[in-house]
């Protein structure tokens, strides 16, 4: 069964965008939410972490902050 994945960022954000590229060459889909527009989501953003900081990838309500690839790698079951 595929995880839950659900990205917070920015469109400004370049390590946002390799998150959802990494995501995308390894065939996870997710919800891409813009955290500039929607200051609820900001707001769960922060509380669940303690961060204000982007990218933030929620796998299966685990959340990755910033590009780390083993975590991902760990949390999504990709093998290297």
């Amino acid at each position: 069964m595929k995880p839950k994945v659900i990205v917070f960022g920015t469109p400004t954000c370049s390590w946002c965008k390799k998150v959802k590229e990494y995501l995308k060459s390894n065939g996870f889909a997710f919800k891409d939410v813009d955290v500039s527009k929607d200051a609820h989501a900001l707001a769960d953003m922060i509380r669940k972490t303690g961060q204000q900081g982007v990218p933030q990838t929620w796998i299966d309500n685990q959340p990755v902050v910033g590009f780390d690839k083993a975590k991902l790698d760990r949390l999504l079951g990709i093998k290297r």
